[in-house]
């Protein structure tokens, strides 16, 4: 069983409260709101977005590199968590 399945409903809550906060910045934008108060919500949301994923990532080297199966799967997991940071990074 993944990660992401044993703690589905927790990820899944933390992704409606960023869709909610989007929506938040949206109605901030139709209502012509200060651009202070506009970079404060996308802040949040950034932080938000940020937390939810180290917390994936560190799940993820939990799982895949330090209980991977073999070494194959291993090297797998490392892989995939480099092209992942390359494209975070950019």
């Amino acid at each position: 069983m993944s990660h992401t399945i044993r703690q589905q409903a927790k990820l899944l809550s933390r992704v409606r409260r960023l869709k909610g906060q989007m929506e938040a910045v949206e109605r901030a934008l139709e209502a012509e709101r200060p651009c202070g108060e506009v970079l404060q919500l996308l802040a949040s949301i950034r932080g938000a977005l940020t937390g939810l994923t180290g917390e994936i990532l560190e799940d993820h080297l939990h799982e895949h590199v330090l209980n991977a199966e073999d070494e194959q799967a291993r090297r797998q997991a490392v892989d995939e968590m480099s092209d992942v940071l390359k494209t975070y990074l950019r």
